[in-house]
């Protein structure tokens, strides 16, 4: 019977999160740019505090457990819980009653790889729902789907936001010096904190509008010609910081909007973080948490099978006001 294939151990909790984690990842920019570090949880809230302007983790410990020594200028401390997010796949008894098992193939490896395809729907989902919230917390504040916002970081940490107007409309506009005072900021932001360099996400309209200045096009008259022919939109390198366009949307929602651009500093320890918490299953209580996880349910009458598919993430920025908001004017 094929709904036996269903209920074999292929269709388990381990096999199934260990399915769903293999998928491949949707391409996006910051889960391409490694800017986040990965890292799972054994809780559901994660403790950030401030001290003397930096922000770190607080590490977890056994109830009843001393904490490690602090300074007494230690400020305030802050929880946040990560999000959950559930997603729902089916696969129907009809569906599957057709499947022929073809050369070393067994019912079941094509009963799964059935499923992995509707998994990998569901992926693709989660996939952009964390790019989404990644820039949200790039920015500083996380949003939901429906632009409510998750947690604002600004408020949260008592830090403003650090903006900068770029006049590129401008043809007399010393763009290599704006460049200048916009990593001066960065600089002051991390205090003793250095970083590799800087990178800045542009918005198309900011991107052209740089690209396009009469003082950006001179520098690469002579020095480098093939700029002046190329697509550079993949990122180049102007007054030590590198430019490339971000390219995002879901829904008609852009995640970067129309003549804005953010500048990162790049290669600073603890900057970014995802954190990851267990699903909230028996077999998953306090062990620590996976990027994804599937787990499967009968459907009423053995009419097939329904899996869960599920994240609970929670994207940080430990210093946001680092992130440079810039405007083209």
């Amino acid at each position: 019977m094929m709904l036996d294939v269903f209920k074999s151990d292929a269709f388990g909790l381990t096999k199934l999160v260990a399915a769903i984690n293999k998928i491949p990842y949707t391409p996006t920019r910051l889960g391409n740019l490694g800017l986040f570090v990965d890292e799972g949880v054994s809780t559901l809230s994660v403790a950030i505090e401030m001290q003397g302007g930096t922000l770190t983790l607080v590490p977890t410990a056994a109830r009843g457990a001393p904490g490690p020594a602090k300074n007494l200028d230690r400020r305030n401390v802050r929880n946040f819980n990560t999000v959950h997010l559930p997603q729902r796949v089916a696969v129907m008894a009809d569906e599957v009653q057709g499947l022929r098992a073809f050369g070393s193939e067994s019912e079941e490896e094509m009963a799964m790889r059935y499923l992995t395809k509707k998994m990998a729907v569901a992926r693709r989902d989660l996939d952009i729902t964390h790019e989404w919230q990644r820039m949200g917390a790039l920015k500083g504040q996380v949003l939901d789907s429906d632009l409510s916002v998750i947690y604002n970081y600004f408020t949260e940490f008592g830090v403003s936001q650090s903006t900068q107007s770029i006049a590129l409309s401008n043809t007399a506009t010393k763009v290599l010096q704006a460049v200048v005072t916009l990593k001066r900021t960065i600089e002051d932001k991390l205090g003793g904190v250095a970083s590799r360099g800087v990178r800045v996400l542009c918005s198309a309209e900011f991107f052209d509008a740089l690209t396009s200045h009469a003082a950006v096009i001179e520098a690469y008259k002579y020095q480098q010609s093939t700029f002046l022919r190329t697509d550079n939109r993949d990122g180049f390198e102007f007054g030590g910081v590198v430019w490339e366009e971000y390219r995002g949307s879901v829904g008609g929602q852009r995640f970067i909007a129309a003549n804005k651009a953010y500048a990162i500093p790049e290669g600073v320890p603890d900057l970014f973080k995802t954190l990851y918490s267990p699903a909230p299953y028996l077999e998953t209580v306090n062990t620590e948490g996976v990027p994804f996880y599937a787990k499967r349910k009968t459907l009423d009458y053995d009419t097939g099978l329904e899996v869960q598919v599920q994240s609970n993430p929670l994207h940080l920025t430990t210093r946001p006001d680092a992130i440079v908001e810039l405007t083209a004017t």
